[in-house]
């Protein structure tokens, strides 16, 4: 992958950190930094040794003011990754967990993009909204179809039908954030949350997130339970040695070591 210019990434450990670096606009994405964080979450994706993610914005203002308007009415070419906003907002086959650390305003796209992350963990300064259509927009990034799924049809469409901008605690009764911490702890929070996943075996954290994910989209709990095993995380959960690792390390009374294979 090329030099990032518009992003950040660190990792530690099994973790990789993404950090949105376009504080002059509040974090807001245009198309060249959505094709970077598509590359940043493929390899994510794709690379063995990284079991968990957390995605958040650079500075103390913004995770994400979602789409540079002012990038869009300059008239540049528009275009967006077939994963996404952010790289993540139509990644539907990523099975490893992302946590979006929201240290400020989540605007629009930025909302989005939380919303497509696993858990939220927010600052006590965080903002929510979906306020595209008082600029003439619609939130088509998933936003209009996640948060209804999320916090139920009427609380939803009241944030959608009036843009109005929604505070971390308000979310966090909503029940769309996970967790409200102080101004400057989200990314620590967030790697709190990640170090229990860490705890756990990663070919059960990926089997649960595919089997609740897919399940959802079943037509009942009936159908659902019945074609859970068909699922390609599931499948491979069974085969993996951590599937053994786990009941033996139980049995001799040790911590387990995953190898996530």
């Amino acid at each position: 992958m090329s030099s990032l210019k518009f992003c950040k990434v660190e990792r530690e450990g099994r973790l990789t950190l993404v950090t949105i670096n376009r504080p002059e606009v509040m974090n807001a994405l245009h198309p060249p930094a959505n094709k970077e964080l598509a590359e940043v979450f493929d390899q994510f994706a794709s690379d063995p040794e990284q079991w968990v993610a957390i995605i958040t914005g650079a500075g103390d203002k913004a995770f994400s003011a979602g789409n540079d308007l002012k990038y869009q009415a300059s008239g540049q070419p528009m275009s967006i990754p077939t994963s996404g906003f952010a790289g993540l907002t139509s990644r539907f086959d990523l099975n490893k967990p992302v946590i979006a650390a929201v240290n400020g305003l989540a605007m629009g796209g930025g909302f989005e993009i939380a919303l497509a992350a696993d858990i939220i963990v927010a600052s006590e300064n965080a903002m929510f909204a979906l306020p595209e259509p008082r600029v003439g927009l619609a939130a088509l990034a998933g936003g209009l179809h996640r948060l209804p799924r999320e916090i139920g049809l009427k609380k939803a469409l009241g944030m959608i039908l009036t843009g109005r901008r929604v505070q971390a605690a308000e979310g966090l009764s909503l029940g769309f954030v996970n967790d409200v911490v102080k101004p400057g702890d989200a990314v620590n929070a967030a790697k709190r949350w990640a170090g229990q996943i860490l705890e756990c075996s990663p070919m059960s954290i990926r089997a649960s997130k595919e089997a609740v994910t897919r399940g959802l989209m079943e037509p009942s709990v009936q159908a659902a339970l019945e074609n859970q095993r068909n699922y390609e995380s599931v499948r491979a959960m069974f085969k993996s040695e951590d599937f053994r690792e786990g009941p033996m390390a139980f049995a001799q009374k040790r911590e387990p070591q995953w190898k996530g294979k």
